[in-house]
Parts: C-alpha cells; structure tokens; sequence
C-alpha cells in the first residue's frame, strides 16, 4: 500500500480506538494515497488536540512526524514522544526548521510532517506559515485536517497543491477550517 502506514500494531491501534470512543470521538474522510504530504491540523485551542491526534495516529497507524516545544520531549516521557514521531523544536533558538523538513523529504521514499499552523494553543494573531514552506520547498501537498469539537470529529478534508501565491492559497486554506469548532472558539484564528 503506498502512503505512509505502519505495520499493524494491534495494541497501538486498539488504544487509539478505545480513547476516540472513550472521549466520543470519530474520523471522518480519508487521507490520500501519496508517499509525500504534509497535514496541517487545526484549530489547536487545547491539550486535548494532542490527546485525539495522538489516538488518530494509532487508529490509521500513520507513519507522522510532528514537531513539538522541546520541553515535552524531557524525562519520562522524551522517549516516548519520539517513539511516537515526535521532533524537538526549540523555540527561543533561531533555526532553519524549513529546509531540515525540506531535506527530510527529498531524503525519505515515505515522508508525512503533521503541524499545527498556529504553533501553540493560545489565540495567535496569524498562522505560522512554515507548513507552507515546507511544502512548497518539498513540492508536495498540504492536507487539511479540521478538529470539530462541536461534532467530536476529525476531518480529513482535501488535499491542496500550494501555488506559491501564499495570500490566495492561505484565504482558500482558512476558508475550510471556518465551519469547525476548536475546543476553545475564542482562540481559533480564521483570517
């Protein structure tokens, strides 16, 4: 199967199962058949986001890298974060966490980067527009993943080529993640 799934993991996926129907949750749509792709996921309002990421990433047994502030990647639980898929990202340190990505998918057949556009669960003014970057430098696709509190649904929506008209593509990307409800509405940033 192309695209990047895991073995199966019978404990993993039983896990995520179980937390999704715990919290009352449910996937919706399906991710593309591609070896290449970055998703975004949004809005992230709440450590709970994690949670239902976390359980979605087991359920479809993705392959995901993700970035993360380096400080949850400390004892006990460092290891488990990149065990998970996890990359340490420190903020305070000027990077170039663009063209690292870059290179991490020209050097792998199989490559999937989830981010979180807006970079932190607080109300932010913008996005940050690395995942865009990142894709366009990568000349990959965006997928759009929406968290809908409202209806307790991840929804994996289309896939979008970025143009490298960053404004128009950008308004045509908020324009889908409008309808869903984050956790926390007051912090969701819709353009």
């Amino acid at each position: 199967m192309s695209g990047n799934y895991l073995s199966r993991n019978p404990l993993a996926e039983w896990v995520g199962r179980m937390a999704l129907k715990l919290m009352g949750w449910r996937i919706e749509g399906e991710l593309p058949q591609l070896d290449k792709f970055v998703v975004i996921g949004a809005h992230h309002t709440s450590n709970w986001d994690f949670v239902i990421f976390i359980a979605v990433k087991f359920v479809l047994r993705l392959n995901a890298r993700w970035f993360g502030k380096h400080t949850i990647f400390r004892w006990p639980f460092g290891v488990l974060m990149r065990l998970w898929g996890g990359i340490a990202i420190r903020r305070d340190r000027q990077g170039n966490t663009v063209e690292q990505a870059v290179r991490a998918f020209a050097e792998h057949e199989q490559f999937m980067l989830i981010l979180s556009p807006e970079g932190t669960r607080k109300r932010v003014e913008r996005w940050k527009m690395g995942f865009y970057h990142i894709a366009l430098g990568a000349n990959v696709p965006i997928v759009l993943g929406a968290l809908d509190y409202q209806n307790r649904r991840v929804f994996i929506g289309p896939t979008f080529m970025p143009t490298g008209d960053e404004a128009a593509d950008l308004k045509t990307i908020l324009k889908f993640f409008r309808p869903f409800i984050p956790k926390k509405p007051e912090y969701a940033f819709c353009g």
